[in-house]
Protein backbone atom coordinates (compact mmCIF):
# COMPACT_ATOMS: atom_id res chain seq x y z
CA UNK A 1 0.00 0.00 0.00
CA UNK A 2 1.21 3.27 -0.80
CA UNK A 3 1.52 5.88 2.30
CA UNK A 4 1.10 8.55 0.02
CA UNK A 5 -2.45 7.60 -0.30
CA UNK A 6 -3.86 7.62 3.49
CA UNK A 7 -4.88 10.42 5.03
CA UNK A 8 -4.11 10.66 8.50
CA UNK A 9 -6.70 10.41 11.27
CA UNK A 10 -6.89 13.30 13.86
CA UNK A 11 -6.79 11.98 16.92
CA UNK A 12 -7.43 13.53 20.20
CA UNK A 13 -6.99 12.13 23.54
CA UNK A 14 -6.60 13.02 27.46
CA UNK A 15 -3.74 13.21 29.33
CA UNK A 16 -4.04 12.28 33.11
CA UNK A 17 -5.05 16.00 34.49
CA UNK A 18 -7.75 16.28 32.12
CA UNK A 19 -5.38 18.01 29.08
CA UNK A 20 -6.55 17.12 25.33
CA UNK A 21 -3.45 15.97 23.34
CA UNK A 22 -3.27 15.65 19.44
CA UNK A 23 -2.04 13.54 17.16
CA UNK A 24 -1.81 12.55 13.20
CA UNK A 25 -2.55 8.66 12.82
CA UNK A 26 -2.18 6.79 9.74
CA UNK A 27 -2.96 3.26 9.48
CA UNK A 28 -1.00 0.24 8.62
CA UNK A 29 -0.68 -3.48 9.50
CA UNK A 30 -1.43 -3.90 13.52
CA UNK A 31 0.76 -6.71 13.50
CA UNK A 32 3.73 -4.43 12.97
CA UNK A 33 5.48 -2.18 15.53
CA UNK A 34 3.96 0.92 15.04
CA UNK A 35 5.94 4.09 14.49
CA UNK A 36 5.63 6.74 17.77
CA UNK A 37 6.92 10.03 16.09
CA UNK A 38 8.12 12.63 18.79
CA UNK A 39 8.48 16.01 17.07
CA UNK A 40 11.12 19.19 18.68
CA UNK A 41 9.83 21.84 20.27
CA UNK A 42 7.75 24.49 18.83
CA UNK A 43 6.90 22.21 16.08
CA UNK A 44 3.58 19.94 14.83
CA UNK A 45 2.99 16.56 14.06
CA UNK A 46 2.67 17.55 10.52
CA UNK A 47 6.60 18.06 10.42
CA UNK A 48 6.62 14.07 10.10
CA UNK A 49 4.30 14.05 6.66
CA UNK A 50 6.88 13.09 4.41
CA UNK A 51 8.54 10.08 6.95
CA UNK A 52 4.58 8.83 7.76
CA UNK A 53 3.98 8.71 3.73
CA UNK A 54 7.14 6.44 3.26
CA UNK A 55 6.12 3.98 6.27
CA UNK A 56 2.12 4.20 6.58
CA UNK A 57 0.15 1.27 4.85
CA UNK A 58 3.23 -0.84 6.15
CA UNK A 59 2.76 -0.26 9.46
CA UNK A 60 0.82 2.25 12.04
CA UNK A 61 2.09 5.66 12.02
CA UNK A 62 1.57 8.02 15.20
CA UNK A 63 2.52 11.52 15.22
CA UNK A 64 1.97 13.15 18.82
CA UNK A 65 1.82 17.29 19.49
CA UNK A 66 2.89 18.40 23.14
CA UNK A 67 0.73 19.78 25.19
CA UNK A 68 1.11 23.86 23.96
CA UNK A 69 2.28 22.57 20.60
CA UNK A 70 0.06 22.42 17.80
CA UNK A 71 -3.73 21.63 18.30
CA UNK A 72 -3.29 20.29 21.61
CA UNK A 73 -4.67 22.19 24.62
CA UNK A 74 -2.88 25.39 26.16
CA UNK A 75 -2.08 25.09 29.72
CA UNK A 76 -3.55 27.34 32.51
CA UNK A 77 -0.04 27.08 34.15
CA UNK A 78 3.76 27.39 32.70
CA UNK A 79 5.23 24.79 34.76
CA UNK A 80 2.68 22.24 32.89
CA UNK A 81 5.40 22.56 29.84
CA UNK A 82 8.35 21.09 31.60
CA UNK A 83 9.85 17.82 30.14
CA UNK A 84 8.96 15.99 32.94
CA UNK A 85 5.48 16.44 32.44
CA UNK A 86 5.69 16.08 28.24
CA UNK A 87 6.97 12.62 28.50
CA UNK A 88 4.33 11.86 31.27
CA UNK A 89 1.77 13.02 28.43
CA UNK A 90 3.36 11.05 25.92
CA UNK A 91 3.19 7.99 27.93
CA UNK A 92 -0.59 8.89 28.84
CA UNK A 93 -1.22 9.49 25.05
CA UNK A 94 0.29 5.52 24.17
CA UNK A 95 -2.14 4.25 26.78
CA UNK A 96 -4.96 6.14 25.01
CA UNK A 97 -4.01 5.00 21.50
CA UNK A 98 -3.32 1.47 22.63
CA UNK A 99 0.49 1.68 21.49
CA UNK A 100 2.29 -0.69 23.77
CA UNK A 101 5.13 -0.65 21.76
CA UNK A 102 6.82 1.50 18.92
CA UNK A 103 9.77 1.96 17.27
CA UNK A 104 10.19 5.81 18.27
CA UNK A 105 11.51 8.60 15.44
CA UNK A 106 12.19 11.59 17.93
CA UNK A 107 13.62 14.72 16.30
CA UNK A 108 15.55 17.06 19.01
CA UNK A 109 13.75 17.32 21.81
CA UNK A 110 11.49 14.23 20.81
CA UNK A 111 14.92 12.53 21.55
CA UNK A 112 14.69 13.46 24.43
CA UNK A 113 11.71 12.00 25.09
CA UNK A 114 12.85 8.94 23.75
CA UNK A 115 16.07 8.83 26.06
CA UNK A 116 13.85 8.98 29.12
CA UNK A 117 11.46 6.55 27.68
CA UNK A 118 14.27 4.26 27.62
CA UNK A 119 14.47 4.70 31.82
CA UNK A 120 10.87 5.22 32.27
CA UNK A 121 9.02 2.84 30.45
CA UNK A 122 11.92 0.28 28.47
CA UNK A 123 8.97 -2.23 27.51
CA UNK A 124 7.51 0.52 24.54
CA UNK A 125 10.66 0.65 22.85
CA UNK A 126 12.00 -1.52 19.85
CA UNK A 127 13.74 1.15 18.22
CA UNK A 128 14.73 4.89 18.25
CA UNK A 129 15.75 6.95 16.06
CA UNK A 130 17.36 10.41 17.81
CA UNK A 131 17.63 13.14 14.78
CA UNK A 132 20.43 15.52 15.70
CA UNK A 133 20.29 15.45 19.88
CA UNK A 134 22.11 13.82 22.28
CA UNK A 135 23.27 13.33 25.75
CA UNK A 136 24.67 16.78 25.68
CA UNK A 137 23.33 19.61 24.16
CA UNK A 138 25.40 22.50 22.80
CA UNK A 139 24.48 25.88 24.42
CA UNK A 140 24.66 27.46 21.18
CA UNK A 141 21.08 25.58 20.88
CA UNK A 142 19.64 26.18 24.05
CA UNK A 143 20.61 30.12 23.34
CA UNK A 144 18.79 30.01 19.71
CA UNK A 145 15.51 28.02 20.58
CA UNK A 146 15.18 29.61 23.83
CA UNK A 147 14.85 33.11 21.95
CA UNK A 148 13.24 31.83 19.64
CA UNK A 149 10.09 29.87 21.62
CA UNK A 150 9.16 33.05 22.88
CA UNK A 151 9.24 35.52 20.46
CA UNK A 152 5.97 35.64 17.75
CA UNK A 153 6.78 37.61 14.84
CA UNK A 154 3.40 38.29 14.25
CA UNK A 155 4.56 38.54 10.14
CA UNK A 156 2.18 39.55 8.00
CA UNK A 157 3.29 37.93 4.81
CA UNK A 158 4.82 34.25 4.36
CA UNK A 159 7.38 35.55 2.47
CA UNK A 160 8.32 37.74 5.88
CA UNK A 161 7.79 34.81 8.29
CA UNK A 162 10.10 32.97 5.08
CA UNK A 163 12.64 35.86 6.24
CA UNK A 164 12.85 35.94 9.69
CA UNK A 165 13.16 31.64 10.10
CA UNK A 166 16.41 32.22 7.73
CA UNK A 167 17.66 34.55 10.56
CA UNK A 168 17.04 32.12 13.23
CA UNK A 169 17.47 29.07 11.56
CA UNK A 170 20.23 29.72 8.36
CA UNK A 171 21.53 25.99 8.12
CA UNK A 172 18.31 23.75 7.98
CA UNK A 173 18.60 21.58 5.35
CA UNK A 174 15.64 22.67 3.18
CA UNK A 175 16.40 22.51 -0.63
CA UNK A 176 14.32 26.06 -2.32
CA UNK A 177 12.09 28.83 -1.75
CA UNK A 178 9.12 26.51 -1.97
CA UNK A 179 10.29 24.45 0.97
CA UNK A 180 11.10 27.13 3.09
CA UNK A 181 7.23 28.33 2.43
CA UNK A 182 6.06 25.47 3.36
CA UNK A 183 8.28 24.93 6.53
CA UNK A 184 7.14 28.63 7.86
CA UNK A 185 3.49 27.54 6.99
CA UNK A 186 3.61 24.63 9.31
CA UNK A 187 5.13 27.00 11.92
CA UNK A 188 2.92 29.65 11.85
CA UNK A 189 -0.86 30.07 10.82
CA UNK A 190 -2.92 33.33 10.82
CA UNK A 191 -4.81 34.48 13.70
CA UNK A 192 -7.55 36.80 13.88
CA UNK A 193 -5.72 39.50 13.62
CA UNK A 194 -4.39 38.14 9.79
CA UNK A 195 -0.85 37.88 11.03
CA UNK A 196 0.98 34.87 11.33
CA UNK A 197 1.33 33.85 14.48
CA UNK A 198 3.38 30.76 16.37
CA UNK A 199 1.88 27.48 16.23
CA UNK A 200 2.88 27.13 19.77
CA UNK A 201 2.17 28.34 23.04
CA UNK A 202 4.94 31.05 23.90
CA UNK A 203 5.28 30.91 27.14
CA UNK A 204 7.21 27.56 26.70
CA UNK A 205 10.38 29.76 26.90
CA UNK A 206 9.82 30.26 30.62
CA UNK A 207 9.63 26.65 31.45
CA UNK A 208 12.93 26.03 29.53
CA UNK A 209 14.36 28.94 31.09
CA UNK A 210 12.77 27.34 34.32
CA UNK A 211 14.83 24.36 33.90
CA UNK A 212 18.17 25.47 34.13
CA UNK A 213 21.01 25.48 31.71
CA UNK A 214 22.22 22.12 29.61
CA UNK A 215 22.23 18.77 31.69
CA UNK A 216 24.40 15.86 31.68
CA UNK A 217 21.88 13.18 30.34
CA UNK A 218 24.32 10.48 29.65
CA UNK A 219 22.84 8.11 31.84
CA UNK A 220 19.05 8.29 29.97
CA UNK A 221 21.44 8.13 26.70
CA UNK A 222 22.86 4.54 28.07
CA UNK A 223 19.31 3.29 28.60
CA UNK A 224 19.00 3.37 24.82
CA UNK A 225 22.02 0.21 25.07
CA UNK A 226 19.64 -2.76 24.85
CA UNK A 227 17.64 -1.20 21.35
CA UNK A 228 18.67 -0.41 18.09
CA UNK A 229 19.39 3.19 17.41
CA UNK A 230 20.11 5.00 14.84
CA UNK A 231 21.48 8.41 15.51
CA UNK A 232 20.80 11.51 12.61
CA UNK A 233 23.27 14.44 13.00
CA UNK A 234 23.23 17.76 10.80
CA UNK A 235 27.63 17.81 10.56
CA UNK A 236 26.78 21.79 11.13
CA UNK A 237 23.82 21.23 14.00
CA UNK A 238 23.99 24.07 16.53
CA UNK A 239 22.84 21.25 19.09
CA UNK A 240 24.81 18.41 18.27
CA UNK A 241 28.76 19.25 18.79
CA UNK A 242 30.78 16.39 17.01
CA UNK A 243 32.79 15.14 20.20
CA UNK A 244 29.18 14.39 21.52
CA UNK A 245 28.47 12.14 18.60
CA UNK A 246 32.15 10.67 19.35
CA UNK A 247 31.02 9.99 22.91
CA UNK A 248 27.50 8.78 21.77
CA UNK A 249 29.34 5.80 19.33
CA UNK A 250 32.05 5.39 22.21
CA UNK A 251 29.06 4.61 24.52
CA UNK A 252 26.91 2.94 22.33
CA UNK A 253 29.36 1.05 19.18
CA UNK A 254 26.38 -0.48 17.51
CA UNK A 255 24.57 2.83 17.41
CA UNK A 256 23.88 3.29 13.45
CA UNK A 257 25.26 7.12 12.62
CA UNK A 258 23.79 8.64 9.41
CA UNK A 259 25.46 12.38 8.79
CA UNK A 260 24.24 15.00 6.53
CA UNK A 261 27.17 17.47 5.53
CA UNK A 262 26.82 20.87 6.06
CA UNK A 263 23.44 20.92 7.63
CA UNK A 264 22.38 22.18 10.68
CA UNK A 265 20.01 22.04 13.38
CA UNK A 266 17.72 19.54 12.34
CA UNK A 267 17.22 17.21 9.21
CA UNK A 268 13.90 16.58 8.15
CA UNK A 269 14.50 13.21 7.50
CA UNK A 270 13.50 13.18 4.12
CA UNK A 271 16.54 14.23 2.48
CA UNK A 272 17.84 11.35 -0.21
CA UNK A 273 21.31 10.92 1.93
CA UNK A 274 19.25 10.09 5.27
CA UNK A 275 15.78 8.82 3.83
CA UNK A 276 17.55 5.66 2.17
CA UNK A 277 19.35 4.39 5.51
CA UNK A 278 16.82 5.35 7.90
CA UNK A 279 13.98 3.46 6.26
CA UNK A 280 16.09 0.46 6.12
CA UNK A 281 16.83 1.24 9.30
CA UNK A 282 13.13 1.60 10.63
CA UNK A 283 12.05 -1.68 7.82
CA UNK A 284 14.24 -4.38 9.73
CA UNK A 285 11.87 -3.67 13.04
CA UNK A 286 9.08 -6.33 12.93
Amino acid sequence: MDGRALTPRHRRVRARDGLGLSALEWPGDEERTPLLLLTGICRTAWDYEGLAARHAGKRRVVALEYMGHGDSDRAPEVSRYRPERAVGDVLDACAALHVSRAAVVGTSFGGLMAMFLSVLRPTLLRGVVLNDIGPRIDPRGLQAVGGFAGHDPGAETIDEAVAYLRTIMPLIPLPDEDAWRHFAGLTYKRGEDGRLHPRWDTRIQQAMEAGGGALDLGPVFRGLRPFPAMLVWGEASEFLAAETVRAMVRDKPDLELVSLPGAGHAPTLTEPEIAGPLDRFLDAIP
